[in-house]
Formats: C-alpha cells, sequence, structure tokens
C-alpha cells in the first residue's frame, strides 16, 4: 500500500467558475480518504500549486481561459511524479482525448457526491496513473457522439491498422486508437490474453475451446452470434494454461 493510501489523497481543485469550485472542494472535504484539498480559478494558480507542494489528485476543468485543462495535463505528464487526474467538464467531447491522456475519470457537471466518491475511490486504487483495472470504462466514439463502455463488456479485440474494434456482449463494435500490443499489455492483468497476432480475448467470456486436427479455436459470444476465433500455434499452450488458471 503507497503512502498516499495509508495517510489519505492531496487533492487539487482546478475550475474558473467559483461556484464549482466551491462546491467540489466542499464535497472533497466531506470524503474521509482526501487528507487535504486545495484549489485554483486558473491554469497559472494550478501549476504554482502544484510545483510547490504534493499533490496526488487533481480535479481539471476541461475547458478554461488560457491553458485548457488538457493541456494542464499535457504539462503534467512531464513530471517526475505526475498525480492522477480526473476532468470536470459540462461537455462530453473531450473525454476520448482525456482517456488517451491516462485520466482516471472523466466526471460531468453538475457533480453528484456518490460518483465523485466514485472517482476518489479508482484514483486510490490506481497505483499509476497509466495501471489498467479490471472495471475500467472505456470512451468511444461513433458519429461524433462519446459512449461509455465497460471492459468487462467487450468480449474480443481486432486490430485495424493503428486502431483496435472491440467487439461488445450487446452485438456492438467500436474502434479505439492504440495498438493492439499495447491494448494487450496493459488488459493482461484484466483477463484480456492474445491469442494471434490481431486478436485479443477476454477470458471470462470464453464458451469452448476447440482442438480439431491439432488446430485450436475459442469460441466467445458477440450478440445473439457465437464467433470462432483462430488461435496462432505459438499461443496455444499458453491460452490453455490461462483459461485452466481461471476456471481454477
Amino acid at each position: 500500500m503507497s503512502e498516499d493510501q495509508r495517510m489519505g489523497l492531496h487533492a487539487l481543485v482546478v475550475d474558473d467558475e467559483q461556484p464549482v469550485l466551491d462546491e467540489l472542494v466542499w464535497l472533497l472535504g466531506r470524503d474521509e480518504r482526501i487528507a487535504s484539498v486545495r484549489a485554483a480559478q486558473s491554469a497559472t494558480d494550478a501549476l504554482r500549486l502544484l510545483e510547490v507542494g504534493d499533490v496526488d489528485l487533481v480535479f481539471l476543468d476541461v475547458v478554461m481561459p488560457g491553458l485548457t485543462g488538457l493541456e494542464i495535463a499535457k504539462v503534467l505528464t512531464r513530471f517526475k511524479h505526475p498525480p492522477r487526474i480526473v476532468f470536470v467538464t459540462a461537455h462530453e467531447a473531450h473525454a476520448v482525448d482525456a482517456f488517451e491522456l491516462n485520466a482516471v475519470d472523466y466526471l460531468l457537471k453538475p457533480i453528484r457526491e456518490e460518483r465523485l466518491r466514485e472517482s476518489v475511490r479508482r484514483a486510490r486504487d490506481d497505483g499509476t496513473p497509466s495501471q489498467a483495472k479490471p472495471d475500467d470504462t472505456i470512451a468511444v466514439e461513433l458519429g461524433g457522439v462519446t459512449r461509455f463502455v465497460s471492459r468487462r463488456s467487450v468480449t474480443y479485440a481486432e486490430a485495424q491498422g493503428d486502431y483496435v474494434r472491440l467487439h461488445l456482449l450487446d452485438g456492438s463494435s467500436h474502434l479505439i486508437r492504440t495498438p493492439l500490443g499495447a491494448l494487450a499489455e496493459d488488459w493482461d492483468e484484466a483477463g484480456f490474453v492474445r491469442i494471434h497476432r490481431s486478436t485479443v480475448i477476454n477470458l471470462s467470456h470464453v464458451r469452448e475451446v476447440r482442438m480439431v486436427s491439432g488446430r485450436c479455436s475459442i469460441v466467445v459470444p458477440y450478440g445473439a452470434e457465437l464467433v470462432e476465433l483462430q488461435v496462432a500455434r505459438r499461443h496455444v499452450r499458453g491460452v490453455r494454461e490461462r483459461i485452466q488458471e481461471r476456471a481454477q
């Protein structure tokens, strides 16, 4: 357990709207997992506070005069020990950019206390800003609309150039901008395993493992259908071991 997990998180709230700033400071002050809360109404004040004091968690408004929250987050990625980031905004348009910056959460205004507490939980559980969690929410875009889907609902993922297409239990599919290799590595602890150079599966959704004429395939659900996915020979042993481990 890290020091900030034992002693509580030191939070910084950054928002140019005073009522929102006051409300977030008050709500965070009610959370027993927060050791201290500081506030800033501008990027300049925020960066000054970040440079002079220990901050574990930053609540960043996305749209502000001067530097935006997204631009501040990019500055923070260059810190030796960057704080965890939660974006706070009245708009969903920047959600994908936010998660690409390894934000632990994305809060929509008006803020509900129970939803804010969930953001704090995610921040405490997140050992590093880029660490993947089993119940991560993924932001995907379709026709200019941002939708949030649970990673647990992903049955398998396929490489498509520099993108990955996620296939969900409900039969929908969504493109996200990330290489399949990086996704496989980041999602390994969440129960995802690579079965082919172009395919990653969610072990929790495996219905069948088929061995026919020395070739292995995995069956997973996709909407109302079952999809059979081939396992590359070099992955067969590792995949079967992971499936057996999960069954024990």
